[in-house]
């Protein structure tokens, strides 16, 4: 997990007492990064969220009124992707679009005529949290590659922390991080790899995969950087720890 972690944004996000001031920041932060526009929400119609929901989006008013009127949340091929797989992808890859059917070609068409012509979407994936993504829309002078790693961080961070606020008290049975797991998800998020992080710590290099993945099964989640952000609201990492 290679990121530029800002402690600055961290910080605004544990001190937020609203999801709008989360969302304010957050927005401004993507922008700065060459970003457009911006959906860190669940995959729900945008205009009428259920409870539980975390909805942080400034895409173009007649968009939001056409994807809600039209009920697109069933059928966006973003949501669908998104929910298959944990790792960002670009709206623009073939990859993403190999297999669409013909109504969700439409759908990224008429998103395309909206202004929403290219981006990248970060899946995220939590066991007590709806489905949800971020996803962002770049800009007409376009975005530097590693801004999609630096927007990727604070897409978890800015969910996560608007999770805990829509949600209130967190969970009784938190999960506990041993030791090591600690240890390895605190030097991830310095940017070690699994072979330096063995180096450090005397052990194996597929101990170390192994550990984070206990680490990320406890959380539920489906990334390393998921369960670094989750470590980090549990209290079970120190910002002064990770950003020495």
């Amino acid at each position: 997990m290679q990121m530029r972690i800002n402690w600055a944004f961290a910080e605004f996000c544990d001190e937020a007492r609203s999801v709008d001031e989360i969302s304010d920041r957050f927005m401004a932060e993507v922008r700065a990064l060459g970003f457009a526009y911006a959906a860190c929400s669940s995959h729900v119609d945008p205009l009428r969220p259920p409870r539980g929901a975390v909805m942080m989006v400034n895409y173009p008013r007649l968009w939001l009124e056409r994807f809600s009127t039209r009920g697109y949340a069933a059928r966006d091929p973003v949501f669908f992707a998104a929910r298959r797989q944990a790792l960002p992808f670009q709206w623009s890859d073939w990859r993403f679009r190999a297999g669409l059917d013909d109504d969700q070609i439409d759908i990224l068409n008429e998103a395309a005529d909206a202004g929403l012509l290219d981006g990248f979407t970060v899946p995220i994936h939590a066991p007590d949290a709806l489905p949800a993504s971020c996803s962002l829309a770049i800009g007409a002078d376009g975005v530097d590659p590693l801004s999609v790693r630096d927007a990727h961080w604070y897409a978890v961070y800015a969910h996560e922390s608007a999770r805990r606020l829509v949600n209130e008290a967190a969970p009784p049975d938190r999960p506990r991080l041993g030791r090591r797991e600690r240890q390895c998800l605190e030097l991830i998020a310095r940017g070690k790899t699994d072979f330096e992080i063995g180096l450090i710590l005397g052990v194996s290099e597929h101990t170390v995969h192994n550990t984070v993945r206990k680490a990320m099964r406890k959380y539920g989640v489906a990334t390393r950087m998921q369960a670094f952000v989750r470590a980090l609201r549990d209290g079970e990492l120190r910002m002064e720890d990770v950003a020495m």
